[in-house]
């Protein structure tokens, strides 16, 4: 892994405020980090920590206040609207419910066609291309002529996964592409995911709010809260060993099936919590 598939360096994103004379709501203060190709950055973070704020604004869907969004070197902010056409190609989504993700009345082939067609594919490189995505994501043959309502939870988010794929992006911004699931299917599509990054180099930003999830597929992690980036670092370290406050009551705030453990981590959170520093609790 070598170089920098998506830099972000001291990213604002701000919203008008709403109302007489109402301030402007701040939800990203001054977010730097990159992703390097083939390699997944977890982004985690609770309900309104502003890591979804910070995949929309990667994907353009958010304001940039100030600071800058590189991808593989160029300003996506500064991109007329045909260089953001191509830059589509290198940059594709899978978000939470692939089922409003899906258009209900289209086959599963067409949905995979659409992508391709646009790049010029004819139908026959198509019909191939779209055999191949489904085996990539172990979908069977017959899948391209069924309606994403015939199949399961995971097996849409799986064509989801094909749509991304379907014109060999360089990263692609998972948001909370698992949490919908139960919890075998989240293991097995995270499998997947590591499977095709292994097959294609391609890069994630995989936003959660699962600390374990991120643990289990990412290189390096990333911990928002209140929107400001407050850790970041190798996967084993920031999930094992935290150094910020905020990072360890993440993780005492995990799950786990001992029911002695979970007491543990239950009064070191709340140990935690009194100990929080004033700063922090007015903010």
């Amino acid at each position: 892994m070598t170089g920098r598939i998506l830099e972000v360096d001291d990213l604002v994103v701000e919203y008008p405020g709403r109302g007489f004379r109402a301030r402007p709501f701040r939800a990203l203060h001054d977010v730097s980090l990159h992703i390097r190709p083939g390699e997944t950055l977890g982004l985690v973070g609770e309900s309104g920590s502003g890591k979804t704020t910070l995949g929309r604004a990667v994907l353009g869907l958010a304001p940039v206040t100030a600071g800058s969004i590189r991808l593989d070197g160029r300003e996506i902010g500064t991109l007329s609207r045909r260089d953001r056409r191509r830059l589509s190609q290198d940059l594709q989504v899978v978000f939470q419910d692939p089922y409003t993700s899906l258009n209900p009345v289209m086959s599963v082939g067409d949905i995979l066609a659409e992508p391709l067609r646009a790049q010029g594919m004819s139908r026959a490189e198509a019909g191939e291309r779209i055999r191949g995505l489904l085996d990539q994501v172990n979908l069977p043959a017959d899948a391209g002529n069924r309606l994403p309502r015939e199949f399961s939870g995971g097996q849409r988010q799986r064509v989801a996964i094909a749509r991304a794929l379907a014109i060999d992006p360089r990263l692609i911004v998972c948001d909370e592409p698992v949490s919908a699931l139960d919890l075998t299917t989240q293991a097995r599509v995270l499998t997947l995911f590591r499977e095709i990054q292994e097959r294609t180099g391609v890069a994630y930003l995989f936003i959660s709010h699962d600390l374990a999830v991120v643990r289990a597929i990412s290189h390096r992690v990333a911990v928002m809260h209140r929107g400001r980036l407050v850790e970041q670092g190798p996967a084993a370290v920031v999930t094992e060993n935290p150094s910020d406050p905020y990072t360890q009551r993440l993780l005492l705030s995990a799950p786990v099936p001992d029911p002695v453990e979970q007491e543990r981590r239950r009064e070191e959170r709340h140990r935690l919590a009194r100990a929080r520093p004033e700063s922090e609790l007015a903010s």
